[in-house]
Formats: structure tokens, C-alpha cells, sequence
């Protein structure tokens, strides 16, 4: 049995909630949030981590950050839209929707907080939710998709630490 790796990654840096952006799903992300995802794109990257394929909610601060993201790569994964992973989505719908893509073992899911915290939490059977910093990554491995619970926690990383590997 393979395992599979899911990597939870949280949206980049994205213009403030208000008059501006009266429709939230269509906030984008700042210049400030480009650059600091794509230092820790390429972290990923120095790290060894692949992506068979980028799943992001339909939001556009998460479809520019798997953007990005997958722009990191010399030959750039899939970047697929999945609606479960939208503000709102919830855990179990994340879950039972990843069946759809059996065939993969390396899968990122770009969302939002609290939502990807709590579906960290789910994944892992933590207690509580699993607080992400904007550009944070979450490594857990499951055995096949959808995953029987718990996961197993591989790693966490912040963003800061991953824009470090990005410059060493």
C-alpha cells in the first residue's frame, strides 16, 4: 500500500476585507504576498517536495497562490480547482471529495483559515484546530485517498522557515 502525502498549504498574503473587495472570494493577493509565496514556493522546492497535482479552492487569493506555487517547479503540476477546499467547504467535504483523485500520492490543498486548520486537525485527530500563518505548509500521509483517520503528522513548516530554505 502507497502512502500519500498531502501537503495543507494556506494562501498567501492577500488585499485587506472592505469597500475595495465588496465580493470576498475575489480578493487577491498583494504584491507582498507574491513575493514572500513564491520564496517559499521555491523552498518547497530546495526541500524535494513535488506535487502530483495542486488542488485550490475557487477563491482567488488560493488560485494565485497554487499559482505560484506550482510555478516553482521546472515541469509545474496540475493547478485544479476543488470546490470543497472554498471558505465554508468544511473537513468532512475536503475528505470524502479527495476519492476523486485516488490515483495521486502527492497532492497540495491551497484553502483558507480556520477551515484548513480544522481540516488538519480531522486529518490528524488532534483536539482542536491547527492555527496556519498565511503561507504555512502542513505535511500529513495517509494511506490512500480518500484516508482512513488518523493521518500521520510529517511535518509543519511557517512560512518564514521555508523562505530560509529558499535562500540557502
Amino acid at each position: 500500500m502507497a502512502t500519500v502525502r498531502l501537503y495543507l498549504v494556506r494562501h498567501a498574503i492577500a488585499e485587506e476585507r472592505g469597500p475595495s473587495w465588496p465580493d470576498d472570494s475575489k480578493r487577491p493577493l498583494t504584491a507582498k504576498g507574491i513575493a514572500r509565496m513564491r520564496e517559499v514556493a521555491q523552498g518547497l522546492a530546495a526541500a524535494g517536495v513535488e506535487f502530483d497535482e495542486i488542488l485550490t479552492s475557487p477563491f482567488t487569493r488560493a488560485r494565485q497562490t497554487a499559482d505560484v506555487l506550482a510555478r516553482a517547479y521546472r515541469q509545474p503540476p496540475r493547478v485544479t480547482t476543488f470546490g470543497p477546499l472554498a471558505v465554508g467547504g468544511g473537513a468532512k467535504a475536503v475528505i470524502g471529495g479527495l476519492s476523486a483523485f485516488a490515483a495521486r500520492e502527492r497532492l497540495a490543498l491551497v484553502g483558507h483559515e480556520p477551515a484548513l486548520g480544522e481540516l488538519a486537525a480531522v486529518l490528524v485527530g488532534a483536539s482542536q484546530a491547527i492555527p496556519f500563518k498565511k503561507g504555512a505548509v502542513c505535511c500529513v500521509s495517509v494511506n490512500a485517498l480518500p484516508p482512513d483517520l488518523p493521518a500521520i503528522l510529517e511535518w509543519f513548516a511557517p512560512p518564514r522557515l521555508l523562505r530560509r530554505l529558499a535562500s540557502d
